[in-house]
C-alpha cells in the first residue's frame, strides 16, 4: 500500500536521515495549525500490527500512537532494531506519523498490570521500568517518533511521597539524558491516581529536574475532564508550551473510564478549538484501551468525530506564546457535565478546590549527580 495523497512522508524516513541532530525542541507552531489526528494501538489488540496501521491509513488517520507490547511490538523480545526497521518501512510506506507510548499492561511483569513502576521500592525493580524507558527511546529514534510517552506509577504502599518523588526524578534522569541524546521528547502523562495526577504535579517535577529541554507533557483530555479544576480547553490553553503529546477520548467527572466520544461529557469544539490555536504540531491520538473488540468500529467512529467536529468548529486566533505555567489559581469548574448513565469504573477524587504550590516551592527534590544507567541486560 502507498502513502495517502497529500499525507506528509513517514516521519521515521526523516528522523533517520537527521540521526544524530537536534530537533525541535517542541512540535509547535507560531500560528493556527491542523490538528493531526492518530488512534492507539492499544485500542486494536486483536489486529496484527501490519493490518492495524493499514486499517488507520486506509480510515485516513494521520498517525498512530504505538504502545510497546508484546501484541505488536515487543519491547523485551529478540531482535527489536530489526523488527523496528520493518515497522519504520510500512509507516513510511503508509504515510503514517508515529509516538511511542510505554503504558502497556502486563509489559514487565505477569502478575502486576503495570509494575515494576519508576516508584518501585526495589531498585532492581525501577531499574527494569528505566530500561524498557531507555528501549522507548531508541526504538523512538529509529521510527522517528515526535515523542516517547511515560508517566509516574501509583505510589506504592508504606511509600511516602517524598520518598516516591526522590525516586521518580532520580529515575528518570538517565531517560532524559538519552532522550536528548536522541532528539526525541519525553513527554510525561499526569496520570489519575498516580503521584504525578495533575498537569500541577508536571511543573513541580519539571522544575525540580531542572526544566530539562527534552521533558515535555502527554496532556490527555479526558483525564483534565475527570479531575484537573480547570475544563478541558482551559488545561490545553494553560499547557499549551508544554505539550509534546495529546492523548484524546471522552470520559466524565471523577470517573478514570475512557469512553467513546459522546459517551461522557466532555465538550469537544472548545477543546479542539484551543489546542489547534496552541500551534501543536504532535499527534492527537485516540486511546480507547478497552475497546479492542470493536476496534476498527471505534476508529472509524473516532476519526469521524473528530473531523465533523473540525469542521463545525470556527477557526481559533493563536495562542501567544507562553513562558509562565499557571500557578492554580483560577479554579473554575470543569464543563458542565450532560446527563449520563451512571457507570461501575472507579471513581476518583477531583482535584481540591485549594490553589496548588506554585513551581518555586516544588515538593519534587533535585535528583543525584551520577553518570551510571541501568545495565543494558537488566530487563530478563
Amino acid at each position: 500500500m502507498s502513502a495517502r495523497p497529500g499525507a506528509a512522508p513517514g516521519d521515521g524516513a526523516r528522523a533517520r536521515g537527521n540521526r544524530g541532530r537536534a530537533r525541535p525542541s517542541a512540535p509547535h507552531a507560531s500560528s493556527t495549525t491542523p490538528l493531526r489526528f492518530g488512534y492507539g494501538t492499544n485500542g486494536l489488540t486483536d489486529l496484527r500490527l501490519d493490518d492495524a496501521l493499514g486499517l488507520l491509513a486506509d480510515l485516513g488517520y494521520d498517525g498512530v500512537g504505538l504502545t510497546l507490547d508484546h501484541m505488536h511490538l515487543d519491547p523485551l523480545a529478540r531482535g527489536l532494531s530489526a523488527r523496528t526497521r520493518r515497522v519504520a518501512r510500512r509507516l513510511n510506506a503508509l504515510g503514517l506519523g508515529v509516538t511511542v507510548e510505554t503504558g502497556a499492561r502486563y509489559v514487565l511483569d505477569a502478575r502486576r498490570k503495570h509494575g515494576p513502576s519508576l516508584l518501585d521500592p526495589d531498585p532492581d525493580d525501577r531499574s527494569r521500568r528505566v530500561d524498557l524507558l531507555l528501549r522507548a527511546v531508541r526504538v523512538a529514534a529509529d521510527l522517528g517518533a515526535h515523542a516517547v510517552h511515560c508517566f509516574s506509577g501509583i505510589t506504592p504502599a508504606g511509600t511516602e511521597p517524598d520518598t516516591a518523588r526522590h525516586r521518580l526524578t532520580e529515575a528518570l534522569t538517565p531517560v532524559l539524558d538519552a532522550a536528548t541524546a536522541a532528539g526525541v521528547p519525553l513527554a510525561i502523562e499526569p496520570e489519575p491516581g498516580h503521584l504525578l495526577a495533575t498537569i500541577a504535579d508536571f511543573h513541580h517535577l519539571r522544575h525540580a529536574l531542572g526544566d530539562p529541554e527534552a521533558l515535555g507533557l502527554t496532556l490527555d483530555i479526558g483525564h483534565c475532564q475527570c479531575l484537573e479544576p480547570l475544563p478541558p480547553a482551559d488545561c490545553v490553553r494553560a499547557a499549551g508550551p508544554w505539550l509534546r503529546h495529546v492523548q484524546i477520548e471522552d470520559m466524565r467527572r471523577g470517573i478514570h473510564e475512557h469512553l467513546p466520544f459522546g459517551d461522557g461529557e466532555i465538550d469537544f469544539p472548545p477543546v479542539l478549538d484551543a489546542l489547534a490555536a496552541t500551534g501543536y504540531q504532535g499527534l492527537t491520538v485516540v486511546e480507547l484501551p478497552r475497546h479492542s473488540h470493536a476496534g476498527p468500529h471505534q476508529a472509524e467512529h473516532s476519526l469521524r468525530f473528530l473531523r465533523d467536529t473540525v469542521r463545525a468548529t470556527p477557526a481559533p486566533p493563536a495562542v501567544p506564546s507562553a513562558t509562565a505555567e499557571p500557578t492554580g489559581t483560577d479554579l473554575r469548574p470543569a464543563a458542565t457535565p450532560r446527563t449520563t448513565p451512571p457507570h461501575t469504573a472507579a471513581t476518583i477524587a477531583a482535584t481540591p478546590t485549594t490553589a496548588s504550590p506554585t513551581p518555586s516551592s516544588t515538593p519534587f527534590p533535585a535528583p543525584a549527580k551520577h553518570s551510571a544507567t541501568p545495565a543494558e541486560g537488566s530487563t530478563p
